[in-house]
């Protein structure tokens, strides 16, 4: 069963960078994308970003168009989301979790929230003067 443990949110100044880690464990190779979602206080999951475990392509929502980026470690399990510019709007739990079938695009299945499971605990990013 695959499970996913995100890592590397904190307390950041408005206009700083993180790096968001997703790493994979156990059946890894049972998954067809990985996405990444967030959860500010009070509001719904948000989709941010789909990262294809074929060939890496990646895709974004709007909201997170030219200043995130999803990436990969094959050799390490791990996907990475880089966040540059940070905004106190980007304040908010940040998820992985793991699209388990490719019925639909990944950016499809994500708006939907269908289809996606091993969900991750979340990292904290709190962006904050």
């Amino acid at each position: 069963q695959l499970q996913l443990v995100e890592s590397g949110g904190g307390l950041v100044q408005p206009g700083g960078s993180l790096r968001l880690s997703c790493l994979a464990s156990g059946s890894t190779a049972d998954y067809y994308a990985i996405g990444w979602f967030r959860q500010a206080p009070g509001k719904e999951h948000e989709w941010v970003s789909c990262i294809s475990s074929s060939d890496g392509s990646t895709d974004y929502a709007d909201s997170a168009k030219g200043r995130f980026t999803a990436s990969r470690d094959n050799a390490k399990n791990t996907v990475y989301l880089q966040i540059n510019s940070l905004k106190p709007e980007d304040t908010a739990v940040y998820y992985c979790a793991a699209l388990k079938t490719n019925k639909m695009p990944c950016r499809v299945a994500a708006v939907q929230m269908k289809d996606f499971g091993s969900w991750g605990q979340g990292t904290q990013v709190t962006v904050s003067s």
